[in-house]
């Protein structure tokens, strides 16, 4: 996960944020458990109350699931439900405009096919330990 967070954005709503990538991107499937609440704030240096503010959002929207002593786990049909609401979210809020620019620069099927075979893979999201910088040895953010 990076550690550079973003100031516009609340950081436990950024966690959040990422595990959906996760799950959308396969890299968490159906009951796999998330990393406890403990090691991503020791390994972020954030306060657990911020993290945890960011995993109680994903069993809010009934995404994660909370095990009693076990952990929390991505719910069977997760990804699914993600799938199904980000495909409608892009098609109403991101399609109109890509497909207005796509007309007013006169782009065919063809490029846009050869551009997308092209483009390079993308990374698949984390949560994984990054190397500690100098400028990550501040203080805990929360």
């Amino acid at each position: 996960m990076e550690t550079n967070w973003n100031e516009s954005q609340p950081i436990y709503r950024q966690l959040r944020d990422r595990v959906v990538a996760m799950i959308l991107e396969g890299v968490l499937a159906d009951g796999d458990p998330l990393p406890s609440v403990r090691s991503v704030a020791a390994e972020y240096r954030l306060n657990p109350l911020t993290v945890l503010k960011g995993y109680q959002q994903l069993v809010d929207e009934q995404l994660v699931e909370k095990r009693r002593g076990r952990g929390m786990f991505v719910s069977e049909g997760a990804r699914r439900a993600l799938l199904k609401g980000e495909r409608q979210r892009f098609l109403e809020d991101e399609w109109p405009r890509i497909a207005a620019t796509i007309q007013r620069l006169g782009f065919d099927m063809t490029e846009l096919l050869q551009a997308a075979e092209n483009a390079p893979a993308a990374e698949p999201t984390t949560l994984a330990p990054m190397r500690a910088t100098a400028a990550d040895e501040e203080t805990p953010r929360d």
